[in-house]
């Protein structure tokens, strides 16, 4: 979906496909065949944005076989769909029973990492629509927080800086502009923004022209960060905001309530990690942490529950949690204005990114393909909705 900025840049909305993980070439396709279309024409739009999700053997396949590429070109085009941002963070296996902390590997420390954000960095210049030259590619932020002495910081960054000069000659080959954009998520070695500044502006960061932040809501909130301080700070210090991943995290105020606490039992589940934060006093400093949210209710060392929580449990933006939970809409609603709603855009490409349909607690889950894409589409209509409110005006 493509949206027109007052000050007439273009602004791009679409809805990660890592909701509908496949690993090859042939499961890419059926995605867009079974699934993105049906959500394109429950919006009733002729052109639906995607952000592709490719893991490494479909990235691989893509960025050495000609034909597999432009059969992947024409599909899009066949099917009304574009592309101009790639979810780059996992690597491989987001379908699987069990993923947790397989996510954050390989990290910035391999060549891996590097060869692999390379390849999708010239499969998006090649599907990049005729009219965008520019494309984002949200990638892992630098690793998980253990093990990773400096060593490992300073070999990160220098995969990183060796990523520009590669996007820097692909941009000189192709004329087109991808950009990286890092992720903070609790629990890796950045998990606020203000730590991605902190890296980004410091020694040895690679050049801001390649590299800078993808700012996900859900992220933000779960870490208790203030959008009203932490978009302008970054802006501030001179790092960009590459892309944003519109999401919502789960929120409970009194998690010592046992209704509470038997309401956000039903959201752990053996799949994916949900870091859980508690809010314990004003500042960064006063926020506790564990790395999921059963070791929160009831691991060897809980968390005490005095304050409010937070859980990285990605709720879809039109299907908020009864109470007594609720979903941290607001801090997405507080960063989208401050990145669509000044007198320019501080980030022209927005992703809705909910991959935790199917492990939702039955009242929220669907049960159908058809289900799903109702729920996707109904989302893309909230994102739609929040950029009209700010002024952009919905293109063909």
């Amino acid at each position: 979906m493509r949206f027109r900025h007052p000050d007439g840049s273009l602004v791009h909305l679409a809805y990660c496909t890592n909701v509908h993980p496949a690993e090859t070439l042939d499961g890419v396709l059926a995605q867009l065949r079974d699934h993105c279309l049906p959500v394109r024409e429950r919006l009733g739009r002729d052109r639906l944005g995607i952000g592709l999700w490719l893991a490494h053997e479909a990235a691989h396949t893509l960025d050495t076989d000609p034909a597999a590429l432009a059969l992947l070109r024409e599909t899009l085009r066949r099917n009304g769909l574009e592309v101009v941002t790639l979810n780059g963070f996992p690597y491989r296996g987001f379908g699987s029973d069990r993923v947790k902390y397989r996510v954050y590997q390989p990290d910035w420390t391999t060549a891996e990492r590097l060869d692999h954000t390379a390849a999708l960095a010239r499969v998006l210049a090649a599907l990049l629509p005729d009219d965008e030259p520019e494309g984002a590619i949200s990638t892992l932020p630098l690793a998980w927080r253990t093990p990773f002495p400096p060593e490992a910081r300073a070999r990160s960054l220098d995969r990183l800086t060796a990523l520009s000069a590669t996007l820097d000659r692909l941009q000189e080959a192709t004329g087109r502009s991808i950009r990286v954009a890092l992720e903070p998520e609790p629990g890796c070695i950045i998990e606020t923004t203000a730590q991605a500044a902190a890296i980004l502006t410091g020694p040895g960061a690679p050049p801001p022209h390649r590299v800078g932040v993808c700012v996900d809501t859900c992220h933000l909130a779960t870490a208790f960060e203030d959008p009203d301080e932490a978009v302008p700070a970054l802006t501030a210090a001179g790092v960009p905001v590459v892309k944003a991943q519109l999401s919502a995290a789960l929120h409970a105020d009194e998690p010592d309530d046992p209704g509470v606490r038997a309401a956000l039992a039903a959201f752990a589940e053996p799949r994916f990690l949900h870091q859980t934060r508690e809010r314990a006093a004003a500042g960064p400093e006063g926020v506790l942490a564990r790395d999921d949210l059963d070791e929160a209710l009831t691991g060897p060392e809980p968390l005490p529950a005095r304050g409010p929580w937070r859980v990285h449990h990605h709720i879809p933006l039109n299907a908020r949690p009864a109470p007594p939970l609720s979903a941290t809409l607001p801090v997405l609603e507080r960063v989208l204005t401050h990145l669509a709603g000044g007198p320019a855009p501080l980030a022209r490409h927005l992703e809705v990114e909910t991959y935790t349909w199917e492990v939702l607690p039955p009242a929220l889950r669907p049960t159908t393909p058809g289900g799903l894409a109702d729920g996707i589409a109904a989302e893309l209509a909230v994102a739609r909705d929040m950029l009209l409110t700010l002024g952009l005006k919905e293109e063909a």
